[in-house]
């Protein structure tokens, strides 16, 4: 059977390839009560991870838990290791494990027809636009761990451009056959500027914001109850998660209509007020105005807006060639959205009619035999290396594959590019990073990713001797020749393969 899964931060959806049909799929909690996703949350119980809505259960009985791992898996990479009461695993770990509840959910506690079912799940998986190379393996490998044939990895505006133009196919021509995305899902916000002409969808620009989507309005919502109660909460206090829950569903109530909240803060214990919180709507919608502005920002960068403090973004969309803007993802339901992007974009606003499912539904789209379309994704961040300059006296930023450079299509062969130098020291200690930008004095700045450290040695004296901790001499002459490959998959998964040129060894590592 072939799927689309949008493991997303907060809700993980799964959309399914039926007859030329692409329903998202509803799961059962332990009550019987049905759900279009699956909550993207761990929690230990007796000495074991469980997952999804027997993780939320637990998480209600005050059992230790987390939420939100994909945040820290954008943050800090697949080998970082997490605590969950007396379970500690690493971030692939946590999520293979997941992953495996996830594809037994689909066989036991999910609508998927039972007919002809026979376990074996193809699936189309999405990242988010701006995902690190590490974050992107990490996601491959975990889903590939947990027993699913992965077909593609696709960016979630790419997914949402997809299912745009399977929806709306009348709103594209050869004057306009481009879609802008505008996806605000629980933990990251995308833009992308995405063109559909064909049977080739070509992403041109994507921007985002790592770290921007609803888990930051439940937090703001949560600050503003606590400003009113007049009580000092830190989020590492015991009810902090209790009370980000009760926002989550406080703001999910919000409708065109809604003019106050209730915010019961009785999950504070001897903290809480006596009475629930009542707020105006109109003061919450002011403190989100700032990070709602962040991110027509990243959507004016795409569409590539003369200016974007002014942000006239209904201009740029025509100058773009724009047929619409298309709202996706579970964070953009909140009513202040639509209206923030109506007023400023204008008439092509279509908001999809599932914003949180869109994504899993143009997965599952790409992922039907009849219906397959070749997405070309582009990079969206600098992706370079630090090395000594001026006989180590300096730094420089060496940009290995800029942002905006095409990625390979599926089928395509993998994207190359080489470094040659000759080694100066016995172990090379190369640091990788990806960014927003490089300023004029090749530094990186804006959003900045590290990757882990990999250390190459270059004196045959230490090949078979541990690096990390060796010292890092310089060579008395000449070291070996040298040279850097990296290539780069239809994915966006980055593999440099460094080798001594004089004698052929080498060694392959993925970043």
């Amino acid at each position: 059977m072939r799927l689309g899964i949008d493991l997303g931060t907060t809700r993980t959806l799964v959309a399914a390839c039926d007859r030329g049909n692409y329903p998202v799929l509803a799961f059962t909690n332990a009550g019987g009560d049905a759900y279009d996703y699956v909550p993207s949350i761990t929690a230990e119980k007796d000495g074991r991870l469980v997952h999804g809505f027997d993780a939320e259960e637990a998480a209600l009985g005050k059992a230790p838990h987390l939420r939100s791992c994909k945040r820290l898996l954008g943050r800090h990479g697949p080998e970082h290791r997490v605590s969950i009461g007396s379970v500690e695993v690493s971030l692939l770990e946590l999520v293979t494990d997941y992953l495996r509840a996830l594809r037994l959910a689909i066989l036991e506690r999910s609508n998927v027809p039972r007919e002809g079912l026979d376990g074996v799940f193809e699936a189309v998986v999405s990242v988010p636009a701006n995902a690190h190379s590490s974050q992107r393996w990490a996601t491959l490998e975990a889903f590939r761990r947990a027993g699913f044939d992965v077909l593609r990895l696709i960016n979630e505006p790419s997914a949402a451009g997809i299912e745009f133009a399977h929806r709306h196919p009348n709103a594209l021509n050869s004057r306009r056959e481009h879609v802008a995305v505008y996806d605000l899902g629980g933990g990251t916000f995308d833009a992308a500027l995405v063109c559909l002409g064909g049977a080739r969808h070509e992403v041109v620009a994507t921007a985002g914001v790592q770290e921007l989507g609803g888990d930051d309005f439940d937090r703001v919502l949560a600050e503003l109850a606590l400003e009113k109660a007049a009580v000092v909460l830190a989020p590492s206090d015991a009810g902090w998660g209790a009370l980000l829950v009760e926002c989550r569903a406080v703001k999910e109530t919000i409708g065109a209509s809604t003019r106050r909240l209730t915010v019961d803060l009785s999950s504070l214990g001897e903290l809480a007020p006596a009475e629930p919180i009542s707020l105006q709507v109109t003061d919450y919608f002011e403190r989100l105005r700032p990070w709602i502005d962040r991110s027509l920002e990243a959507l004016a960068s795409v569409l590539g807006a003369a200016s974007q403090s002014s942000l006239d973004l209904e201009n740029a969309a025509a100058e773009a060639g724009v047929a619409g803007l298309y709202i996706v993802g579970g964070a953009s339901a909140l009513p202040l959205v639509a209206r923030q992007l109506r007023e400023r974009f204008g008439r092509r606003v279509h908001r999809s009619p599932h914003p949180a499912g869109a994504i899993a539904m143009g997965l599952a789209i790409a992922a039907d035999a009849d219906e397959v379309t070749a997405v070309r994704e582009r990079f969206t961040r600098h992706l370079g290396v630090f090395r000594e300059a001026e006989s180590g006296q300096n730094k420089v930023f060496d940009r290995i594959f800029s942002s905006g450079t095409p990625m390979p299509g599926m089928g395509d062969g993998p994207l190359i590019a080489l470094r040659t130098y000759r080694a100066a020291h016995n172990v090379g200690q190369l640091r990788f990073v990806e960014c927003g930008d490089v300023t004029e004095q090749r530094e990186p700045t804006g959003d900045i990713t590290p990757h882990a450290t990999i250390h190459f040695p270059y004196a045959k004296s230490v090949r078979h001797a541990a690096l990390e901790g060796l010292a890092i001499e310089r060579l008395a002459s000449d070291g070996p020749r040298i040279e850097e490959r990296y290539e780069v998959d239809a994915a966006g998964v980055v593999v440099v393969t460094i080798r001594d040129l004089d004698d052929g060894f080498a060694r392959a590592f993925t970043l």
